[in-house]
């Protein structure tokens, strides 16, 4: 009898289905960790861009930032910039109010100051009035070359020596003719020229020369120098030396060239002594109308300023350019801030024995 054939559940055909179905979940696990995978470096790429804008948008806003500090740095320093002129502006304003407060009690000073010299005025008058007749009594004692009417027609006793055959009118033509303060000069400096003509100290320098004028001999000649950093002649650089004081037209020439000189730059002795020596034959009288020592010698100054020490060498160097034996008789005109003048000048007078004046405020 046949032995019964025994059933192996783990038989071949069994083990295969089961390697089969285990291979199955392996595929299935590798296929589905790939795409997990794939899916993660995706997912990866997409965040690594993503930080890398918003690194971007943070460098960014940081360079910003930085624009923004130092433009509120500059805000910052205009805005100190704008206090300070605004203090600057607040201290004017208070030292406008005090110097207009100061102008106003000037201006009424002065106001009572005119009232004083109206009604001195009107005595003056009266005694000029008493003066000119007796004046016309002596008409016949001296003939004048050129009339010359001062303030109420009042004539002064001057002590200058007035004569001469061949006399020299010297006149300061600088700026500091403008005025009699250096404030004053300064500012007057910067006018029009029709100012500066009409300056009161120029005018005044004008008639003074009208007044000279008028007293030289008449049988004398006569010629006028006006000088600054240069001289030159008011009757032309072609005109002759010496004119006649009896040739009223090239006497009226003469004040109508000084009338249209405008007072500018320095003041320079040593260019119109050298003139004085140019002219032939030389003059036997001069007439210097200054008001200080020169501000330069034969050559401009180096710097900008003059000392004092230095006005009195280019002073002294320019007397030693003036031809010997004649008389210099001068006017000083008062100037601020020059003491020495008045020595100087009463020494160069005395030694060439002349005459020296400083004339009054309503002189001639």
């Amino acid at each position: 009898m046949k032995r019964r054939r025994t059933v192996n559940p783990f038989g071949m055909s069994f083990l295969d289905v089961m390697f089969c179905g285990f291979g199955s979940v392996v595929l299935l696990v590798m296929i589905v960790n790939a795409n997990a995978i794939t899916k993660r470096q995706e997912l990866h790429k997409d965040l690594r861009g993503e930080v890398d804008r918003l690194e971007r948008e943070v460098l960014a806003g940081e360079r910003f930032r930085v624009e923004l500090r130092v433009v509120l740095d500059e805000i910052e320093d205009d805005r100190e910039t704008v206090r300070q002129m605004s203090r600057e502006v607040n201290l004017n304003i208070g030292r406008s109010k005090a110097d207009l407060k100061h102008i106003r009690e000037e201006t009424i000073a002065r106001a009572s100051h005119i009232n004083e010299l109206q009604s001195d005025l009107k005595s003056l008058d009266a005694e000029a009035n008493a003066l000119q007749a007796k004046l016309d009594e002596q008409e016949g004692e001296g003939a004048q070359v050129r009339q010359f009417v001062g303030a109420g027609d009042r004539q002064y006793l001057t002590g200058l020596k007035m004569g001469g055959k061949r006399v020299l009118i010297l006149v300061d033509a600088s700026a500091s003719m403008l005025d009699e303060t250096i404030v004053n000069v300064i500012r007057r400096r910067n006018l029009s020229d029709d100012k500066k003509r009409a300056s009161k100290k120029w005018q005044k320098a004008i008639m003074t020369v009208e007044w000279l004028v008028s007293q030289l001999p008449a049988d004398a000649k006569f010629q006028m120098i006006v000088f600054n950093v240069q001289a030159q002649s008011v009757m032309g650089v072609t005109g002759p030396d010496w004119v006649d004081t009896s040739d009223t037209a090239s006497l009226d020439r003469a004040i109508d060239g000084l009338r249209q000189v405008i007072p500018d730059q320095g003041t320079n002795l040593y260019r119109a002594f050298m003139a004085t020596g140019d002219l032939e034959p030389r003059p036997d009288n001069i007439y210097l109308l200054t008001d200080g020592l020169p501000t330069q010698g034969e050559s401009k100054p180096s710097g900008s300023t003059v000392t004092p020490k230095q006005r009195l060498r280019y002073f002294e160097n320019a007397v030693e350019e003036l031809p010997e034996g004649i008389p210099v008789n001068t006017i000083l005109f008062p100037m601020e801030g020059d003491p020495a003048a008045a020595l100087a000048f009463w020494q160069l007078t005395t030694k060439s024995r002349g005459s020296m004046i400083s004339p009054s405020r309503d002189w001639p």
